[in-house]
């Protein structure tokens, strides 16, 4: 009861919301006895790697220039080898978000003539712009301005695009996979938002080098893809032709669960340090894991032949990296029962929620399905307002670079984009789903969704009277 009169006091929540939530918490108990035993035993597997690697107080320090002999980049990419039971790891400050190390991954795989297959339906928004398949939002950071009114001109592997209005910007969509003559397929999921193993055997061809899975749901509305899915995607895969390569995008996938993707037969893998390994603490960077040749070939592709993962400066942030993949399976765990407690709340309320309730959880990421802009704007603004910082700073709906539809992003976190953080976003489009997202600790979680009701029952958008 302290707690609950503290939270009415100070941050003003009417009293059915908080009891609404509180009973709903109530009834997760099973659920999360689960993901604390998955978490403690990522805990002791990270722990694990960082005595098995002799991490030291050595390992802090860093080079300058080229970052030739960076013992203490050379460690965290150890650690992470070991953790994710591969060859090697590229770890680095200057991939950019995940997107950027996937596309590190696929450029660095393929050639002209191959083809890759994505066997878990269209990629997310961003990867599209990679791949060739769809413009993207183009900024102007020297104008601060948004084109509007793209138009395509032509329908080959390259794109154009201009201003609609006045015609003074042209952008060529080129150093896309498409422009570099790499074929691209995708594979539908079934109805039932599983990967269709028998249309993907039959796309499946000669030319095929690549096969791309991507666990978390993006911007569809579809459960995270499990492990064990993947084990069986992976097992047909390599049974057609042990040559194809399979990768991975682990995005929002880490640690949920006690196994990794390359445990089970994978050949590659990357991710964000932002996201669930960067445990909040990394400022930047993502990581790339796999067969040593695989990964040699991305660092060729980050940096140039020749000097592949022997230059790269880490800028003093190894011991953020390291102490942020030390806690990261507790952030992990918190995201998740956030994420969880969220479902659960909408669900009730009558919204439907994806990945149900009930559902093994396979990434930190739930979506709610509002079918009204106003309430998911609304949502997402709540998260905003329960963020530690930039909480009085309203989000609206922008042009942000690399999607086709406008996006309201809430992200008052102390890393700039860090979805690991509490944070929640939407694409401006029908039937208006918001992705709920992070949580540093449980507890931050847990007020997030409290706030956003909250605000849903001041607003009128949701009826207090559903609340009893």
């Amino acid at each position: 009861m302290i707690y609950k009169d503290f939270l009415l006091d100070k941050f003003e929540i009417n009293p059915k919301v908080y009891d609404f939530i509180q009973n709903s918490e109530n009834e997760l108990s099973e659920e999360f006895n689960y993901l604390d035993e998955i978490c403690s035993i990522n805990q002791l597997k990270v722990l694990s790697a960082f005595q098995e690697n002799h991490i030291n107080d050595s390992h802090f320090s860093w080079n300058t220039g080229y970052g030739y002999d960076d013992s203490g980049r050379d460690a965290v990419e150890r650690v992470y080898a070991s953790i994710f039971n591969t060859d090697t790891a590229l770890v680095r400050t200057g991939i950019v978000n995940g997107t950027h190390a996937i596309s590190t991954v696929l450029f660095g795989l393929l050639r002209a003539g191959d083809e890759l297959i994505y066997a878990t339906g269209e990629p997310y928004d961003t990867l599209k712009t990679v791949i060739g398949t769809m413009s993207g939002s183009i900024s102007s950071t020297a104008s601060s301005k948004h084109l509007s009114g793209k138009k395509q001109v032509n329908n080959s592997s390259n794109f154009e695009y201009k201003d609609a209005k006045n015609n003074e910007d042209k952008i060529y969509n080129k150093g896309t996979l498409l422009d570099y003559g790499i074929k691209f397929k995708s594979v539908p999921l079934k109805k039932d938002g599983h990967i269709d193993l028998d249309l993907l055997k039959e796309m499946i061809s000669d030319k095929t080098k690549v096969i791309a899975l991507q666990r978390s749901t993006g911007y569809a509305w579809r459960s995270a893809i499990s492990i064990s899915e993947v084990k069986e995607a992976s097992t047909l895969i390599k049974s057609i032709n042990p040559n194809i390569i399979i990768f991975v995008d682990n995005c929002y996938g880490e640690f949920i669960d006690s196994i990794e993707p390359t445990d089970i037969g994978v050949d590659i893998i990357a991710g964000s340090l932002i996201k669930n390994p960067g445990g909040g603490f990394a400022l930047s960077g993502g990581y790339i894991a796999g067969r040593e040749e695989l990964v040699k070939l991305a660092s060729y592709r980050l940096t140039c032949p020749g000097i592949g993962d022997e230059c790269g400066l880490t800028f003093g942030q190894n011991r953020t990296i390291l102490q942020g993949l030390f806690i990261a399976p507790k952030v992990v765990n918190s995201a998740a029962k956030g994420a969880l407690l969220c479902g659960l709340v909408y669900d009730k309320l009558g919204f439907m929620v994806c990945p149900p309730v009930k559902a093994k959880r396979n990434d930190i990421v739930q979506a709610i399905k509002f079918n009204d802009p106003e309430k998911m704007v609304t949502f997402c603004q709540s998260i905003q307002a329960a963020s530690p910082i930039d909480s009085y700073v309203t989000p609206i709906p922008w042009e942000m670079p690399g999607y086709d539809d406008k996006v309201v992003m809430a992200a008052g976190n102390f890393v700039q984009g860090s979805s690991i953080e509490l944070s929640a976003d939407a694409p401006m489009r029908e039937p208006y789903i918001a992705y709920f997202q992070g949580g540093l600790t449980y507890e931050h979680s847990k007020y997030g969704v409290i706030k956003s009701l909250d605000l849903l029952v001041k607003k009128g958008l949701i009826d207090d009277t559903s609340l009893s």
